[in-house]
């Protein structure tokens, strides 16, 4: 990988942040943003057009029972809500509440970790990004991230397969406007143990790695594989990359810069704005 990528775009184009976990998508995000503050920002969890992590994709049935059920926080809830037609997407990781339980209840109704079977996974995630077509966005995570994880982990499906699942969903896009900006690591595990300590507690104790542990062990494909040590993730990661790096070379091509995770020079990030 090359130190010496450039970045060049404008308020015409949708930037789309990859890498994995613990590659410095956030940093890079915010040096860009900060570079153009007239960039809208969607951050994980918030709401997207196109991207439902960590967000619920209810029906009204569903989110009228949630209002009931939550009654006591219930115009916080609606705060945080946007209605698509017939669907409710809150984004119920951004409340803050001591409820016991409300935040792994209301996990049930997201797309991802098998919650849907693919066929559906595919007939919710397509249109949104088909239909998209505004542009000055800088998305984090919001086009291979929680998608090839949920495809290889809970839907266990083959490279290939999630290759010909990109072909699809890439043919949707406006591709005039789409620019995908991969963060690369060289040294996944020295990554990891990093962003480990970076998310523990006052005392040191690890909190984000034991819930990645989890993750991958109760996952169908972790189950099926036995998967649950620290180097088990690191081997996933690592095939997780080489995939990522695959529908990049395969499927986006010229669309998409690859940059050194951690490595990059802000002055290699130049916006033109002579046609915004």
């Amino acid at each position: 990988m090359t130190n010496t990528i450039s970045l060049k775009t404008n308020l015409n184009t949708n930037l789309w942040i990859e890498g994995l976990q613990g590659s410095g998508k956030s940093t890079l995000l915010q040096e860009l943003v900060t570079m153009n503050p007239q960039l809208k920002i969607c951050r994980e969890g918030d709401y997207s057009p196109v991207e439902l992590a960590w967000c619920t994709w209810m029906d009204k049935e569903q989110y009228e029972a949630v209002l009931a059920r939550y009654e006591a926080i219930s115009e916080e809830i609606k705060q945080y809500t946007v209605q698509e037609g017939d669907r409710y997407i809150v984004m119920y990781t951004q409340i803050l509440t001591d409820i016991p339980g409300f935040h792994r209840d209301l996990e049930q109704y997201e797309i991802y970790n098998g919650r849907k079977p693919f066929d559906e996974l595919k007939k919710i995630v397509t249109p949104r990004y088909k239909t998209f077509r505004d542009t000055g966005y800088i998305f984090e995570c919001s086009f291979l991230q929680n998608l090839t994880e949920d495809l290889i982990l809970f839907h266990e499906k083959s490279d290939e397969e999630i290759l010909a699942f990109y072909r699809e969903l890439y043919d949707a896009l406006d591709k005039n406007s789409f620019r995908l900006v991969y963060l690369y690591s060289d040294d996944v595990e020295e990554n990891i143990r990093i962003i480990s300590k970076e998310r523990s507690d006052t005392d040191g104790t690890p909190l984000w790695l034991p819930m990645m542990l989890e993750y991958l062990k109760h996952s169908p494909y972790g189950m099926k594989h036995g998967l649950e040590s620290f180097d088990d993730l690191i081997v996933h990661l690592k095939h997780r990359q080489a995939l990522e790096l695959r529908i990049i070379k395969e499927v986006v091509g010229e669309h998409a810069v690859i940059l050194p995770s951690k490595k990059w020079s802000k002055e290699l990030l130049l916006f033109d704005t002579d046609k915004v």
